[in-house]
């Protein structure tokens, strides 16, 4: 049942919760790849790990969806918690025992595809706690915590790989996830059973094709808007995943610190981008979403041009991490219009399959987009100013052709 008060009981468990645990998931997201990039010094590896990590969360998320709406969502995140904590323990205690390469890449497939059926949950849950009134500013919140967890994840993490590796890293991202999924069982998320088929196959077929064409054809804007995001993801989202643990690593030679101040300030942005959201609430426009995109891709100028000119190291990594900022910020509020709109227009039974099914199209270009600008990093060591403006021109032109879609959205 729908709850008039934004910061009730229920929500605000939640909040906590995710708090706590996508602090650990970003502690860990950080450090993981971080090792495989000091341990190959190679940005080709690094690229083709991260993008064949994304694939099962593509696949799942359709699933996740299908589980978000039939299943008890609060025992979905609470077994997921627990899970995930498990797995943070299995790494620590198989670390300089296995090879370490199969070991971090298979850690990283696993921890994707839980977070592919962990993210419908969560944010199918929203519409369940809360009245279409207060979407807009709940899931404002549910972003920004996910970006304060990112903020404080890399920026802890950066310091402790700096002095003491992997190790406590693990030891705390599986005690987040542990104090998450205990919360987790205090929270009450209306549950309404719907039919279970006996076949699971038949189960998922069937879900997946309704989410399908509740989007082709009742809401084919839906689908329209998701083409953008995933082509948008593939040239300049993948462009950042890949290109800033590369460009502060390798390209100026700094530490892992000094990532972990990156990758705080690309989530920072995230948090302000959130706290945006609230301010301007009732001037955000759907119809007016592609400016946001234009927004994003020009953020990626000064630092084509940074690193053209070749100026200090010092210079190119504070222009770095005050442009990831602000291509977070607006990139923060261009997803949280997305997923508003989404929401206010998809059925209370579907919304789980459906937000699945958006994250799925609008993610599957990503791991194509994470090896392309893995090998293009290697190739362009020497001028990677040409990657950054490959990626720029590429999002320029999407943001273009955007307009004619966003425009012509009625609500």
């Amino acid at each position: 049942m729908e709850q008039k008060n934004l910061w009730n009981k229920n929500f605000t468990i939640l909040v906590i919760g995710q708090l706590i645990s996508l602090f650990g998931n970003a502690i860990l997201r950080f450090a993981l790849p971080l090792y495989l990039l000091d341990i190959t010094e190679s940005a080709t590896i690094f690229g083709l790990v991260l993008a064949f990590s994304v694939i099962p969360m593509i696949i799942l998320s359709p699933i996740g969806g299908i589980i978000a709406d039939r299943a008890n969502k609060r025992n979905v995140m609470v077994i997921l918690d627990f899970g995930t904590s498990l797995l943070a323990f299995i790494i620590f205690i198989l670390l300089g025992r296995v090879e370490a390469i199969p070991l971090i890449f298979s850690a990283m497939i696993i921890l994707f595809a839980i977070q592919g059926a962990y993210q419908p949950t969560v944010q199918s849950s929203v519409p369940a706690l809360q009245k279409i009134d207060n979407l807009l500013p709940a899931n404002a919140i549910v972003n920004q915590v996910n970006s304060l967890s990112g903020l404080l994840g890399p920026v802890t993490g950066g310091i402790l790989y700096a002095y003491w590796g992997l190790t406590p890293i693990l030891i705390i991202s599986g005690i987040s996830f542990f104090i998450s999924a205990i919360l987790g069982l205090f929270i009450k998320i209306p549950y309404y059973k719907l039919p279970f088929e006996k076949n699971i196959l038949i189960l998922v077929k069937k879900d997946f094709s309704e989410s399908i064409q509740f989007i082709k054809k009742e809401k084919p804007i839906i689908l329209k808007t998701m083409y953008i995001v995933a082509t948008f993801n593939l040239f300049l989202t993948s462009m950042i995943l890949i290109g800033t643990p590369v460009l502060v690593t390798q390209t100026l030679g700094l530490s892992s610190q000094f990532l972990g101040y990156a990758q705080g300030a690309l989530m920072a942005g995230g948090v302000f981008g959130g706290i945006m959201v609230g301010i301007l609430r009732n001037r955000i426009k759907i119809q007016k979403a592609y400016i946001l995109l234009f927004g994003a891709s020009l953020t990626m100028v000064p630092i084509g041009f940074t690193f053209f000119i070749n100026l200090s190291d010092i210079w190119s990594y504070t222009v770095l991490i005050v442009c990831v900022f602000l291509f977070m910020m607006i990139s923060t509020i261009f997803s949280i219009q997305m997923l508003t709109f989404i929401q206010g227009e998809t059925p209370q039974h579907l919304i789980g399959k459906v937000i699945s099914c958006v994250l799925m199209l609008s993610l599957c270009a990503q791991p194509i987009g994470n090896a392309l600008y893995g090998i293009l990093f290697d190739v362009f060591e020497n001028t990677v100013w040409i990657v950054i403006f490959i990626a720029l021109l590429s999002a320029l032109i999407i943001s273009f052709i955007s307009k004619n879609v966003f425009t012509k959205i009625k609500i």
